[in-house]
């Protein structure tokens, strides 16, 4: 039956995002508002996105913890009428309601196990709702099968564990209706939040990679929503993850979050990897924490793996069935040494090869023969496919050969339980084994070994797991290529892909000395019992409340289609530099200086010809033959290109190399502003320059007059980002004792002299006109990056040394809606040069001079 929530796949092929239906007949779930109106079904419109600060109508806050699957069991009733709900104690989003707040309400929205009739589902809704604070997501049979096990299981799921679709039969090729799937199960997600959510008080936190573009969804809705993601999964490096189709979407999809946690640093390093080659974002650590920025907004990145329940642990411990069950194993591998595997039924595993390892120390160290064992538990698979298949048929082929080879009457070496095993029996095998042996090729985290550790340590410390009184000891080998493995310091850590070595680790762990094995399970449990799921939980909901504090203190705007949607996050002064209300203060005014600078501002950065065009010529030289007005262009670039560029505009002040150069007409000679003249010091920075230049493929030298600019944009982003840092921290050692400073910008090193900056620049202007008691009355300045700020900064200052009076009118203004010391801004180039071409077309006729008349000052 075709779901009500039905979304047109064809619309979202297209990259819309449309209505996902009719809303249902009845829809008993509440909404809480807290701005007066109508909520509607979730649309394209920004516009209608919630940006009110209109005070809370909640009490206490609350958190909405979203994920594929919620906490909950569910069973058909045995008279087939209804359904019977309990919840699943083993689930990690129950769990971490330990390290939340006390007085915090929990609510949950994610998807059954089970198929519920259509026709049962809003009973189903507020059943859930009323006793579990449950809200069901209900995906069609056709989305929910597409969207996981297909876009989930056949594409991420390998994918983001380092398995390319090499073929067909390997992975599988790119299916784009399964990303629409993918992204209509991710709209229906959306939708039973948006139905309960309170924007202005509510956290919502979304785990896991079934769910990476629900946050552009309710960002969408929601411009201020304090809203953290999760990542259960590693994120593979950028070489790995580049393959994918829809690379972009996804990645800009997690920067609608306010906090993204990873279990691992490298996984976290892989990502921000991906956002700096294909964004262009740069990251930076300030007092331990990593913070992204992304259009005025600080994205926290959170390194923290997630934990155990020791609660739950200790009471499966302390059961009699536990007791019992240890009893019949000990009994069982009486005079054995157990070696415990316990695994999902997964291709990235790598039971087999802990299989053959096994055969390889039995092989190279006879005396295990008749002595060792290895318990293999393998959990029932959770996707299916032809390689799943391959793998359960190899483990079942080694496992025969391996007993056939070495097994005697009573004893076989492998002891594979390949059925569903609870949690009860699963600790009683803990309990009674030695070591604990995990060889995964890859996995997002992997608890395994934490459980491990505290099954070994019993219920208290008097009682000892493995042997009457004796001391609490255990043993692990774990790859290197798991979550946990760098928590794990005391375990000896292999290259599962190595099959000697982890059977030389096997060997070693058994082999060890009591004591030796004492002391690093000592620490293991330290570290385990500390870090529970709660401290996990409690540490990422802290971060997520302090990246998202400033929240309701800034002006947000969301801006760009589809998944280029983002919510631009600025100062509440920061506006729109209005073209009309500039010409009138414009045409009040009567001492007028216009700071420009040129790339990126007159010009845009993309251009390849970077001569200015004929109307830019007209409109400088309109502005400068202006006798009220000062018009300069402000450039790093050399004073020969410009001077040759703008040599029609005669009256117009050129500012070359920062300020290094200056002249206030064509008519004046060039000025030295820098403190000194020489530059014995290129001598000294230029063989440092061509070094890296030479290391670095795609870099190279600028010479200008005063100055040595090194670029790397052409380099690869991370080589030469690094290059760059390795080359400035060269360069200041090196001329440490020279009159010039080393500054790196966007893909540039520069040297040049002390003293030298657009903000001098400014303030010799201001001055100047001061003291021909001409004090400006009007500023405009525009300029796009980091020199530029300069300007921004020098003209607050002037005003508050009266180098500027209290009433001069100030339109600091930045191209590109950012974060900036300026208080305006102007979109791109073209809306700067409409901006001053009504300002020329404003000016006094009368005003106009002779372009060859002396200059304005």
């Amino acid at each position: 039956m075709m779901s009500r929530s039905y979304t047109n796949l064809l619309d979202l092929a297209s990259g819309n995002f449309p209505v996902m239906g009719q809303p249902r007949e009845k829809k008993r779930l509440p909404r809480v508002m807290t701005v007066p109106g109508v909520i509607s079904e979730l649309d394209d419109d920004h516009a209608n996105s919630v940006t009110s600060d209109a005070p809370s109508s909640a009490i206490q806050d609350r958190i909405i913890i979203v994920a594929n699957q919620l906490p909950v069991k569910a069973k058909r009733r045995p008279d087939n009428k209804g359904w019977s709900f309990s919840w699943d104690d083993d689930s990690l989003l129950l769990q971490l309601k330990d390290g939340l707040p006390e007085e915090m309400e929990v609510l949950y929205v994610g998807s059954l196990k089970v198929d519920v009739d259509p026709i049962e589902q809003d009973d189903v809704s507020q059943l859930l709702l009323d006793k579990f604070k449950c809200v069901p997501a209900f995906l069609p049979p056709d989305i929910l099968t597409k969207f996981y096990h297909g876009f989930c299981k056949q594409h991420l799921w390998p994918l983001f564990h380092y398995m390319l679709p090499f073929s067909a039969n390997h992975g599988g090729r790119f299916d784009r209706s399964l990303w629409e799937a993918y992204v209509a199960a991710n709209k229906i997600f959306s939708q039973r939040v948006i139905e309960v959510i309170n924007p202005e008080d509510d956290y919502i936190w979304i785990h896991d990679y079934h769910l990476m573009v629900l946050p552009t969804f309710l960002r969408r809705r929601f411009n201020r929503l304090r809203m953290g993601f999760f990542l259960h999964i590693p994120f593979p490096s950028s070489e790995i993850y580049r393959t994918l189709p829809v690379r972009e979407e996804i990645l800009k999809a997690l920067l609608n979050s306010d906090l993204i946690g990873f279990h691992t640093f490298d996984y976290a390093r892989h990502f921000l990897s991906c956002c700096s080659r294909m964004l262009g974002l740069e990251y930076q650590s300030k007092r331990g924490y990593i913070g992204l920025e992304y259009y005025g907004r600080t994205i926290g990145i959170k390194i923290m793996p997630a934990g155990i329940h020791m609660g739950q642990i200790r009471s499966v411990l302390s059961l009699a069935d536990k007791e019992w069950r240890v009893a019949e194993l000990k009994q069982q591998f009486e005079g054995k040494t157990v070696l415990l595997g316990v695994d999902d039924m997964d291709v990235f595993k790598g039971i087999n090869m802990k299989l053959l390892a096994m055969e390889q120390m039995l092989k190279q160290h006879p005396k295990w023969q008749g002595r060792a064992v290895l318990v293999q538990i393998t959990n029932p698979a959770r996707g299916r496919g032809k390689d799943l298949e391959e793998i359960q048929a190899e483990i079942q082929e080694s496992c025969k050969r391996i007993n056939e080879n070495f097994g005697q009457p009573g004893y076989e070496p492998i002891v594979l339980i390949d059925r569903p095993v609870s949690l009860c029996e699963r600790f009683a095998y803990y309990t009674i084994a030695e070591c604990a042996v995990v060889t995964a090729v890859r996995d997002g985290m992997n608890l395994t070994p934490y459980e491990y550790i505290v099954c070994r340590q019993g219920v208290s410390e008097s009682e000892s797991s493995s042997e009457s009184n004796g001391p609490m000891k255990s043993m692990l080998v774990v790859s290197e290529f798991i979550g946990c493995s760098p928590s794990l310091s005391g375990a000896i850590r292999v290259n599962p892909w190595n099959i000697e070595s982890t059977a030389e680790a096997m060997n070693e762990a058994i082999s060890m000395a009591d004591g030796e094995k004492q002391l690093r399970h000592e620490k293991h449990y330290r570290y385990v019992s500390s870090h529970d799921v709660a401290f996990w939980s409690r540490s990422f909901f802290q971060d997520m409340e302090r990246t998202c504090k400033d929240h309701f203190r800034r002006r947000c705007w969301g801006i760009g289609l589809s998944f280029g949607f983002r919510v631009v996050a600025l100062d509440p002064n920061f506006r729109k530099l209005s073209i009309d209300h500039t010409v009138s203060v414009y045409l009040r005014s009567k001492n007028r200086a216009i700071l420009l600078d040129y790339d990126g501002t007159v010009m845009p950065q993309t251009s390849h010809n970077k001569t200015p065009s004929a109307e830019v010529i007209s409109i400088v030289n309109s502005l400068s033959n202006d006798t009220k007005n000062t018009v300069f262009v402000v450039s790093g670039r050399g004073r020969e290109s410009l001077s040759k560029w703008f040599s029609p505009c005669k009256k117009l002040g050129i500012a070359a190399e920062h300020g290094y150069f200056m002249r206030w007409s064509a008519n004046d000679e060039w000025e030295i502003c820098g403190q000194n003249s020489e530059f014995g010091w290129k001598q000294i920075a230029e063989p440092v320059m061509k070094l890296y230049t030479e290391a670095t493929d795609g870099s190279n030298i600028e010479t200008k007059e005063s100055a040595l600019v090194w670029h790397h944009r052409d380099a690869d982003l991370g080589f030469g980002s690094s290059q760059a840092k390795e080359m400035l921290d060269h360069l200041e050692s090196v001329l440490a004792n020279e009159p010039v400073s080393v500054k790196s910008g966007q893909y540039i090193v520069e040297v040049k002299p002390q003293g030298v900056s657009k903000g001098v620049v400014a303030e010799k202007i201001f001055t100047a006109m001061t003291e021909k008691g001409k004090q400006a009355d009007f500023v405009l300045c525009i300029g796009d990056d980091r020199s530029d700020e300069e300007m921004f900064e020098i003209i607050s200052g002037a005003i508050s040394s009266g180098v500027l009076s209290s009433n001069t009118s100030v339109f600091a203004c930045t191209v590109g809606q950012k974060p900036s010391k300026a208080k305006y801004y102007l979109d791109d180039p073209a809306e700067v040069i409409n901006m001053l071409k009504a300002l020329a077309e404003a000016s006094d006729p009368d005003s106009l001079s002779d372009t060859g008349s002396e200059s304005s000052i």
